[in-house]
């Protein structure tokens, strides 16, 4: 099949699944390149390379991989993921492409850094500090008061993220994380602890090119205090691009992404709404985790991914469309199960209830009967996932309450234990 030309995508996995399609309709290849030597253990059940012309592999020697990936004169290069952030702007910059160039490019990935580069650009920011050891972390924590958040500096899926209201827990957070393999299959090297943020939480996703931003979608964030994680996340609902939050959201979302030298291609947010304003948690300068993309598409009819794509190839379109804002045709809500058990599952009580909502759209189990469940604690150990959608908001919104309902001990039945 002839080509107009070639994109290469950095580290192309889950997130990044449907970039490839969609710069294949827009007539161009697409080449993937791999940051890492060996694919991360959480990706390595579902990596499909199909798609694509070529997978480069770099293995730490950069002018290899840059002359590997000039073969095919790529008319850009993006990252698919968080891992391939730095990699995908050191190659873009090196080529001489559309880029975010490699000036900020651990603003952009290193949440301590990150966060202190956007208090430099003036924008409200949370409290933190870089731990060194423990007895640091504990006065830190005694003079911030109140709750703190202990994470990894690098990593993504709500892995190692806790929440510690004890100078002592923060401590055993800490030497629990450090030099731990993280979600990536990569060592922490390092550990930040922040200020705990009050508020509503919010992801925004935008696309930008030449500076000029896009937000493709918003979506709130709901959270549970459960299995001893206390903002454990369990749903996301869109949220309507014309309301009084959203327009707070855009306006901040916006300065972050000029702090952190977000000109060009996908942005990912995490803002929380809080008494004193918006203020970051983290930002990534790639396309939404998960499903969201798809889930937009369903309720607005374009997501980032095709925005994605006019940002790179079609610039004149991006730009005469960029100050629209979207508009939901459909109301959506992606939720998740949070069990509080462990064992081996024999079956799940009130699935029928479930498929009977309104606004059900689809179930997808995980962990299915016979196999080990355990209790949830972040967005990898999720056992039933599914989704809502509706014309009107209000029932999704009913519907995610009766879900909440429904879960809980009794919605897991176990297989009993051998008393052997």
């Amino acid at each position: 099949m002839s080509t107009q030309g070639y994109v290469a995508i950095v580290d192309a996995y889950a997130a990044a699944k449907e970039l490839a399609p969609a710069f294949e309709k827009a007539g161009y290849g697409t080449v993937r390149v791999q940051s890492t030597a060996e694919v991360p253990l959480v990706y390595q059940g579902g990596l499909d390379l199909s798609g694509f012309v070529d997978n480069i592999v770099h293995e730490g020697d950069f002018e290899r991989t840059l002359a590997a990936l000039a073969e095919y004169k790529p008319v850009a290069v993006l990252p698919g993921g968080e891992l391939g952030v730095e990699l995908a702007d050191r190659l873009s910059e090196a080529l001489g492409l559309l880029t975010n160039g490699t000036a900020l490019s651990a603003a952009r990935r290193d949440k301590f850094t990150q966060i202190e580069q956007i208090r430099s650009a003036g924008l409200r920011a949370a409290r933190q500090l870089l731990i060194e050891d423990d007895e640091q972390l504990r006065a830190w924590h005694r003079e911030t008061g109140g709750r703190i958040v202990v994470k990894p500096v690098r990593s993504a899926a709500g892995d190692g993220v806790s929440f510690c209201d004890t100078p002592e827990q923060a401590v055993q957070a800490f030497r629990t994380l450090l030099g731990r393999e993280n979600v990536f299959s990569l060592r922490n090297e390092g550990v930040v602890a922040q200020e705990y943020l009050v508020g509503s939480e919010y992801m925004v996703n935008t696309v930008s090119r030449d500076g000029v931003h896009h937000v493709t979608d918003i979506w709130r964030t709901g959270r549970l205090s459960v299995n001893g994680v206390t903002d454990l996340a369990v749903e996301n609902t869109l949220v309507d691009s014309g309301s009084s939050d959203a327009r707070l959201l855009c306006e901040y979302a916006f300065q972050v992404l000029d702090a952190l030298g977000i000109q060009h291609g996908p942005g990912h947010l995490e803002i929380k709404l809080t008494p004193n304003g918006a203020c970051l948690i983290e930002a990534g300068a790639r396309i939404s985790g998960g499903d969201l993309p798809a889930f937009t598409r369903l309720s607005v009819g374009e997501s980032q991914v095709e925005w994605i794509v006019d940002a790179y190839l079609d610039p004149e379109r991006f730009h005469a469309r960029s100050a629209e804002p979207y508009v939901i045709k459909r109301y959506f809500a992606w939720a998740a199960m949070a069990s509080p058990v462990e064992g081996v599952l024999k079956g799940y009580r009130g699935l029928d209830q479930v498929r009977a909502l309104e606004s059900f759209r689809e179930l997808r189990i995980l962990v299915e009967p016979g196999q080990p469940i355990r209790r949830t604690i972040d967005d990898l150990s999720n056992a039933v996932m599914l989704t809502l959608h509706h014309d009107v908001e209000e029932v999704v919104l009913r519907d995610l309450n009766t879900v909440r309902y429904l879960d809980g001990a009794g919605f897991y039945e176990l297989e009993a234990a051998d008393a052997n």
